[in-house]
């Protein structure tokens, strides 16, 4: 027995020793464990904040601009508000085409000045092959001055809601009677053009009137009389709806009016884009005439901003309102750009 219990006494002792080693062991990898959790923590932490600061850092310093405050350029962006509508298939039944295009052109002096080679239509004339006549009146205005004619006051006669009743009635009598009291050759000449021209055979007719209602403060518009004769969108709209009425077949297209100057009582030019002479700029003058268009249902060319403007003025005019010759190939081109679109030419570079 005794031998027996001195031989075990080793193995328990033995036993103890390894249960104690593995228990240190234990304790030493939980330990490592606790050690690594926390430094993987702190890590983290780091790293949490070492990228926010960059971020803030980066967020105060922003991104490098590209804006030059001493960079300069004439260009500016615009919108050409031109309204191309084709005349209704309707309008054209049972009208007995003879195959010619033949175009009528009332207005101002866009039209009536410089009728050789570089007039306006004959511009239109050559980049169209079409007919064209020249039915415009030096000097007169979109509106009249006056709301029923006055002898005193010829020029109402030639106005645009006059010439498009004589035409649509026939009756010429008050324009030619007007006629003789012009010093203007012209005035009794186109009278007796229009006079003898058969509407049934026009195709089209493009209305042009440059800035002489707004440089002459006719009202632009009066939205209680919109067909008010001595406003600038009332004439418009007066003078379209007789054509309307007489020549449904005849297809309508208003060209409006280009940038242009008034002169002031010193006699300096004012810019008609900012000067209100009293019934609004030529911008809004623009717009309602735009408007005017829609409300009667015919084409409308922006010639405001699409062509001669504040930027290139001095390039196609010859003052501060009239047109040299490269301004009048600008207006017949962007005229058959517009219309007749398959027989525009490329702009020369």
């Amino acid at each position: 027995m005794g031998e027996t219990q001195e031989k075990n006494k080793p193995e328990t002792e033995n036993m103890t020793d390894v249960s104690s080693v593995s228990d240190k062991s234990t304790a030493d990898t939980r330990k490592g464990i606790n050690v690594n959790i926390h430094l993987i923590l702190l890590a983290a932490i780091v790293l949490v904040i070492g990228f926010s600061a960059f971020r803030l850092y980066k967020w105060n310093k922003g991104t490098p601009s590209d804006y030059d405050p001493n960079y300069q350029t004439t260009d500016f962006d615009i919108e050409v508000m031109d309204n191309i509508i084709p005349l209704a298939p309707d309008k054209r039944e049972g009208y007995a085409d003879d195959g010619v295009t033949t175009i009528l052109c009332l207005g101002d002096d866009p039209f009536s000045l410089n009728r050789g080679e570089g007039g306006l239509s004959e511009q239109i004339a050559k980049k169209t092959g079409a007919a064209v006549y020249n039915g415009a009146f030096t000097g007169t205005t979109m509106a009249a001055q006056f709301a029923s004619y006055n002898d005193g006051y010829i020029l109402d006669a030639f106005s645009f809601s006059y010439v498009a009743k004589s035409l649509a009635g026939g009756d010429f009598d008050l324009m030619k009677t007007a006629a003789t009291y012009s010093y203007d050759e012209s005035f009794a000449q186109n009278t007796q053009m229009l006079s003898e021209l058969d509407m049934n055979t026009v195709d089209l007719i493009c209305v042009m009137y440059d800035g002489s209602d707004y440089i002459n403060k006719r009202p632009c518009d009066d939205p209680n009389a919109p067909y008010d004769i001595v406003t600038y969108t009332g004439a418009l709209r007066a003078g379209v709806k007789a054509i309307q009425e007489a020549y449904p077949h005849i297809r309508i297209v208003v060209m409006s009016h280009t940038f242009c100057h008034s002169i002031n009582e010193e006699g300096n030019f004012q810019n008609g884009d900012r000067a209100d002479l009293g019934h609004g700029t030529l911008s809004h003058y623009l717009q309602k005439e735009r408007d005017a268009t829609l409300d009667v249902g015919v084409s409308f060319i922006d010639n405001f901003y699409g062509s001669v403007n504040e930027d290139n003025y001095l390039d196609y005019m010859t003052d501060y309102i009239h047109f040299n010759d490269e301004g009048r190939e600008l207006l017949a081109r962007r005229f058959v750009e517009c219309i007749f679109p398959n027989q525009a030419a490329p702009a020369a570079e």
